[in-house]
């Protein structure tokens, strides 16, 4: 790990992991600012302890997004399995959370998981007031674009088909129905993606 001193950085083959609540703006627009705040934390406790029982580091909060990594914070030789388990872990929490809100007669919500692998600069941003670290890279922003396009691929979860072969050779063995979809244009990267894709309903 590095020391907090702004300017440090470390580049790493990492994977970053991308949680988003579908239909928070919506709903907190009917909710009261304490409701807010307390289906924020619910969320967020659920999704932070299925991702750091498989070695994740949270790297931010940003509203009802997570951003998390894995061989970035600590370097790793399988943090693309360990990355892959705890999406899988998260799209099954997402399904007993949605589950223990509807038995509470609470409008159950569904959370979007990208994953995307590959070298990433890892260092500590901001001043001596306000540090904090961070992860920049390719593999960053392709999390950011796959999660967007889940929606368009109804998916519970996605990851580009290279990361989940990655994440088999270091030892993950799926427990969930991934399907293959080749060739998928996702907005923001030039080039065709092929995809390993949980569908909504699994976990």
């Amino acid at each position: 790990e590095l020391d907090l001193e702004p300017g440090q950085a470390e580049l790493r083959e990492a994977a970053v992991l991308v949680v988003d609540l579908r239909g928070f703006t919506p709903l907190s627009a009917r909710l009261s600012p304490p409701q807010v705040m307390a289906l924020l934390a619910d969320y967020q406790g659920r999704m932070v302890a299925a991702i750091r029982r498989h070695g994740g580091s949270v790297d931010k909060f940003l509203g009802d997004g997570i951003l998390a990594s894995f061989g970035a914070v600590r370097a790793s030789a399988t943090f693309a399995a360990d990355a892959a388990r705890a999406v899988e872990a998260v799209v099954e929490e997402a399904a007993a959370w949605a589950e223990a809100r509807r038995a509470d007669g609470e409008e159950p919500l569904a959370v979007g998981v990208a994953l995307a692998s590959g070298r990433v600069m890892f260092g500590c941003v901001g001043d001596h007031d306000r540090l904090e670290y961070t992860v920049i890279g390719e593999a960053v922003n392709l999390a950011a674009k796959l999660e967007k396009h889940g929606k368009a691929e109804a998916a519970a979860a996605l990851l580009p088909a290279g990361a989940l072969a990655l994440a088999e050779a270091q030892g993950f063995r799926p427990s969930l129905s991934w399907q293959r979809r080749v060739e998928r244009m996702v907005a923001g990267v030039p080039e065709p993606v092929d995809l390993a894709v949980l569908p909504r309903g699994e976990g």
